[in-house]
């Protein structure tokens, strides 16, 4: 094909998907679709959707009628022919996931089945007691949405993709959500609420599956080099698996960005700081054994650092290092990101800080401005600390209670 024709064809295409947010008939684009264009392939409608973010047709319009998109350029995926991944890839596990989360579906989805006619409140008992380990085995999804956040979008944002990561992350977002309606729904023993709630973010999560096998999984192995897949590899170990394991051990072609040979000579650098001289290796522990989690975001906006402590509060994985900050939070959160950021760099606050609950726990969250000797902004530090033990502190203790004979010894 040549240059002038892709145009003509990615226009064209560009041309549907303003209509259908201009409100124009769904069956009617479809037609125009078949009739102008075949063969359209995931990679493309990605790459449509990214030319018409950055041509200012805001990312919650692409999310608020991406289903409607696929609709319309559903006949054509279908022809796509199926992906096969090396075994052990991350996109091989990542779409082993999905074929494993189908399963999951199809099962909670026959579960749910009963509870939608009059004889349901007689099944009810029983199919409350199938729901729920199933419905906690789909809060499993959370590993695989992490990996796409943490690992995947990262390396297409560096070659210019941030609409699947500004689009589905929200998506996910709104999965995280529903879930929990779901489960709070069956925990409270509504019947009604329990199936329209839990026929709703399953029809979510098959669409989710759908647009990854369709659309981003083909889109992301056209544009990644094995340099990149070696970088989303990195951090599968550290976010989990959800369901299943990896089939085999992949190796890329290339060796991970920034691994050389002088990377063992680093760990012996020591560095002269204002109140002594550590190792490599010194900073490291010190960093990882403190009893909170830190988090450095240069002044450029820039995720330069992590503490990879043993339980972190909020995972990270090496795919976070060099990606706008901006880009590592749900697009729910990006205007308080902003409005932090904003007053740290312009000197009007220095502190940040917000406390929730989460899994029983009380986490307490701040951010604090970095600035040097001369007062100019260098970055901002996270600091996320577990203080649910502190908070239930009382009266005093200033005797060691070791036991002598113990292994603490």
């Amino acid at each position: 094909m040549t240059s002038d024709a892709k145009t003509n064809k990615k226009e064209i295409l560009k041309g549907i998907i303003r209509d259908l947010h201009r409100g124009g008939d769904v069956e009617e684009l479809r037609k125009r679709f078949a009739e102008l264009v075949r063969g359209v392939s995931g990679g493309e409608i990605a790459a449509m959707e990214q030319e018409l973010i950055s041509e200012g047709l805001p990312e919650e319009e692409i999310k608020k009628l991406c289903d409607v998109h696929v609709r319309v350029f559903k006949d054509s995926l279908e022809e796509q022919p199926a992906s096969g991944y090396i075994p052990g890839h991350p996109l091989h596990t990542l779409a082993a996931e999905n074929r494993e989360l189908e399963r999951l579906v199809a099962r909670t989805r026959e579960a749910l089945a009963p509870l939608r006619d009059e004889a349901g409140e007689r099944a009810w008992a029983a199919e409350r007691a199938k729901l729920a380990p199933l419905v906690q085995a789909l809060f499993e999804v959370e590993k695989h949405y992490l990996k796409k956040e943490n690992q995947l979008f990262p390396r297409l944002e560096e070659k210019g993709k941030s609409g699947p990561s500004k689009v589905m992350w929200a998506v996910h977002d709104d999965i995280r959500a529903h879930l929990k309606d779901f489960r709070r729904a069956l925990d409270l023993g509504d019947r009604a609420i329990v199936a329209r709630t839990g026929t709703w973010v399953l029809q979510e999560i098959a669409d989710m599956i759908y647009k990854e096998d369709k659309i981003l999984f083909p889109m992301s192995l056209e544009i990644l080099d094995e340099r990149d897949w070696a970088r989303v590899k990195e951090g599968e170990e550290e976010v989990g698996y959800a369901w299943i394991a990896p089939a085999g051990a992949w190796a890329p072609g290339a060796p991970p960005k920034g691994v050389d040979a002088g990377a063992n000579a680093a760990a012996e650098y020591r560095l002269a700081l204002d109140t002594g001289v550590l190792s490599a290796e010194q900073v490291n522990l010190l960093l990882t054994s403190l009893p909170v989690d830190i988090s450095f975001v240069d002044e450029n906006d820039t995720v330069v650092f992590y503490s990879a402590t043993r339980d972190r509060i909020f995972p990270r994985t090496p795919g976070v290092i060099g990606r706008k900050v901006q880009n590592c939070h749900p697009p729910k959160s990006l205007d308080t990101v902003t409005q932090i950021l904003a007053a740290f760099r312009d000197g009007s606050r220095d502190v940040a800080e917000f406390w929730i609950e989460m899994n029983g726990k009380f986490i307490h969250i701040r951010y604090f401005a970095m600035r040097d000797g001369g007062g100019k902004y260098r970055g901002a530090l996270e600091v996320s600390q577990d203080v649910t033990g502190i908070r239930a502190l009382r009266g005093e203790k200033r005797l060691l209670d070791w036991d002598p004979t113990g292994p603490d010894v």
